[in-house]
């Protein structure tokens, strides 16, 4: 959690104070609890507490050292500080406490003040403002305040007691500090109850000193003794007395470092992000569909059906791959280990990959013809780069509209799948070749002199192959196309943009065009409007061009039955409505 905690006190001589805080770092150490400390003499303390690993490391410091520190330091002056300790926590020279989280490789670092300038002005001001004026009736319990500048704070003052104070008791609190304000107030039950238990440690502490003090020498009746006295000169100095010899501790603020570290690291681990999920999307309800008919199938399954199935016809999933080897590849002998992985580093990765392979021009005219539906056809030796290719190329389309054959020793038409991986020995149709609705990708082996220097490169394996793109209706460069396709186009040329980040923005174009397919569908299919009206529907889904009314009437093939199921549904009769009136 990006959040500090800290303790501060009243002083009655010097106003609010921080005594002692605990930040979080996600970056190499600051000065003084850097590399010094690491090297120094002495290990002072080093212990394990729920993954966290604390060390206070002491180095021993010349006079000159320890005032070019304290000179350098952004707290407040010698001169601002109580003699006897009563304004400060660590002594001169102490480098702090560091503990390292080995899980997150964060450390969190205890310091009377933060090093940074601006952290030292936040946490002051929020000192300031939780010992003066953001107090809750009775002075002593839990308060929330700030703003966006300055941060918001969770502060709990409450009272230790001292026999040599004013009132017999120190004015104290401990606030966390962090600019998510959503996040402190969703943690407030949390820090509440943890802030609380270290509290009334303390106060237990002290009240056991304070207790065996007054036993010894009861300090009410002699200041009802001197009462004319000014108080003043009776502390004789010892009323400012440090949170240690309060408590008796001499370890407290180990102690401290050690809970604050903790409460840093199980409050912002006690809260995660998580996706809260809507209504399914198309692509959910085709799957579960293709599921449940699969499962239905396999329950009717019947030994006999499997011989009235012809042989040689191909298996076609929608949505999904089912690999059929060819004779040639099931008798094909075993490659040697090394020829095997480098044949399946020979595959594409993702639709940027692709881009970068083919080539920006010949990649538009595919992704083109894939999403307007027409068939693509891949003809290569190597059925692992084209059982790739389909799966970067089918990212591009919504579920219900994939139809696989990964690989055939013969032509299928167009109504059977829409990719469809063939060997190079098949004869394609002429008429397929000259076809505006089919585009062939033809993968031939690169000549020598290409893949001497990419041989051993993982990333330009593909640079062994020759990719030929061609069909009977190439896509021209200065053609608009589908405005979905001009966005992909834009997230795969933003290098800013991860593969995962491209593949997420896939996702809402998908789901984006979709939604466009479920209205067009209920205003042309369910409520059978007249061509205007569809027009000046298309104006306003920003759907009119030519190239977008072809993806979206492709697209609604892709529909799921039980969305169509529900729009039939809705439909009211003539006579019903009639009836109603």
């Amino acid at each position: 959690m990006n959040a500090i905690v800290a303790l501060c006190h009243f002083c009655e001589l010097h106003g609010p104070r921080t005594l002692f805080c605990t930040e979080v770092l996600h970056s190499p150490l600051p000065q003084g609890a850097s590399s010094g400390d690491i090297s120094g003499q002495n290990e002072q303390a080093e212990e394990e507490e729920g993954g966290i690993q604390m060390s206070s490391r002491i180095r021993s410091h010349s006079p000159a050292e320890g005032a070019s520190a304290d000179s350098s330091s952004p707290g407040p002056k010698k001169s601002d500080m109580c003699e006897a300790s009563g304004c400060r926590s660590l002594a001169g020279g102490h480098p702090g406490y560091v503990s390292h989280d080995k899980e997150t490789s964060i450390k969190y670092v205890s310091h009377q003040h933060p090093n940074h300038p601006q952290l030292f002005s936040i946490v002051r001001q929020a000192c300031v403002r939780s010992l003066s004026c953001e107090v809750c009736p009775g002075r002593e319990g839990p308060i929330f305040f700030g703003d966006e500048q300055h941060g918001f704070v969770f502060s709990h003052t409450f009272f230790i007691k001292d026999s040599l104070a004013r009132g017999f008791q120190r004015w104290y609190s401990i606030i966390t500090i962090m600019m998510d304000r959503i996040y402190l107030i969703n943690s407030w039950p949390f820090l509440l109850g943890k802030i609380r238990g270290i509290i009334d440690e303390l106060q237990g502490k002290a009240l056991k000193v304070f207790e065996a003090e007054q036993f010894g020498c009861p300090q009410r009746a002699q200041r009802m003794n001197t009462a004319f006295t000014p108080f003043l000169h009776q502390r004789n100095g010892n009323a400012a007395r440090s949170l240690t010899s309060l408590t008796n501790d001499e370890n407290l603020w180990a102690c401290l470092h050690t809970s604050f570290a903790w409460l840093l690291k199980a409050c912002g681990s006690r809260l995660t992000e998580k996706l809260l999920e809507g209504a399914p999307t198309e692509d959910t309800l085709v799957q579960m569909e293709k599921l449940a008919d699969l499962k239905e199938e396999s329950e009717g399954w019947d030994g006999s059906e499997e011989e009235e199935k012809p042989s040689s016809q191909p298996d076609v999933v929608e949505g999904q791959e089912l690999s059929k080897t060819s004779p040639e590849t099931s008798l094909m002998p075993d490659c040697n280990s090394w020829n095997v992985a480098h044949r399946r580093l020979s595959v594409f990765r993702s639709l940027r990959h692709m881009r970068q392979v083919l080539g920006a021009s010949a990649f538009r005219m595919l992704a083109w013809h894939v999403l307007m539906g027409n068939q693509v056809i891949w003809k290569a030796r190597d059925m692992d780069l084209v059982q790739s290719a389909f799966d970067v190329l089918r990212t591009m389309l919504p579920i219900g509209c994939v139809r696989i054959i990964p690989y055939s020793d013969q032509y299928e038409e167009a109504y059977r799948c829409n990719f469809l991986g063939l060997s190079p020995h098949v004869q394609i149709p002429p008429h397929i070749l000259s076809s505006e609705f089919a585009v062939l990708v033809e993968v031939r082996a690169a000549t020598r002199s290409s893949l001497y220097p990419t041989l051993f490169d993982d990333e330009q394996s593909l640079n062994k192959y020759e990719f030929i793109v061609t069909s009977g209706s190439p896509v021209a460069a200065d053609r608009v196309g589908p405005t979905i396709l001009n966005k992909i186009e834009a997230a795969l040329t933003n290098q800013n943009l991860s593969v995962d980040v491209v593949d997420q923005c896939l996702v809402c174009l998908k789901e984006e065009w979709m939604n466009k397919v479920k209205v067009l569908f209920k205003f042309t299919k369910v409520d059978s409007r007249p061509k205007e009206d569809t027009q000046k529907l298309l104006s306003i889904l920003g759907a009119a061009e030519e190239d977008n009314v072809k993806l979206l009437k492709f697209w609604m093939t892709g529909l799921s039955k039980t969305y169509k199921s529900h729009l039939m549904s809705t439909v009211r009769s003539p006579t019903s409505s009639e009836s109603r009136n």
